[in-house]
């Protein structure tokens, strides 16, 4: 069986096809499946956005589709940036490093610091079949970076029992306890629990 990924990130394929391969599903790229979908994310959660990009990317390859959003919950900004996360601070904030600023400010004098990172994935069948799972990982907010490796606000992101921001992780580590590595385990076990053939 082969899904088609409904993004463009070139890491998310990376681990997509990592895992599941295991259970010989090949994913493949929008540009190997002949589309280009742009999905505007209008949902309000990230179950929603992940929905979203799965059946349009699948009712336009005509094929199963698999789709991730994924994002950062702090729990003393009441859930935000959530959805928002690639789009925290508006047009003023242009890129990673703009956007953990902008955190960073919003939570000046901020005593409690814990966050998740949250990661959706949504399997859409072009027989009408849905397959979802979720992960998360816990951990907090520093006030300061650490680390140049990963993306996005990982470099503020501490995962206490590792001692280590998830950018000063190495691949293999990160890959194990990131958000998007436990939403794919759990996706695998659906997938091997459901009545699929591949």
């Amino acid at each position: 069986m082969k899904f088609v990924l409904a993004s463009n990130n070139k890491k998310k394929l990376g681990e997509m096809r990592a895992i599941l391969s295991e259970l010989g599903i090949e994913v493949i790229t929008q540009s190997e499946a002949g589309v280009n979908v742009e999905v505007e994310e209008t949902g309000e959660s990230f179950e929603e956005n992940a929905l979203l990009k799965a059946e349009a990317v699948m009712r336009a390859a005509n094929m199963p589709a698999i789709a991730d959003d994924s994002g950062l919950s702090v729990d003393a900004l009441g859930g935000r940036p959530g959805v928002y996360s690639a789009r925290f601070g508006g047009e003023s904030c242009r890129n990673d490093f703009e956007r953990c600023q902008h955190l960073l400010r919003a939570m000046e004098g901020e005593i409690r610091r814990e966050a998740s990172f949250i990661s959706v994935i949504v399997c859409a069948f072009p027989d009408g079949r849905r397959i979802s799972a979720r992960g998360e990982c816990r951990g907090e907010i520093l006030r300061e970076f650490r680390g140049a490796g990963g993306f996005g606000y990982d470099p503020l992101f501490f995962v206490p029992e590792y001692g280590q921001t998830m950018a000063e992780m190495d691949a293999g580590l990160k890959n194990s306890i990131s958000h998007r590595a436990k939403a794919l385990r759990e996706l695998k076990i659906k997938l091997e629990n459901s009545d699929l053939k591949y």
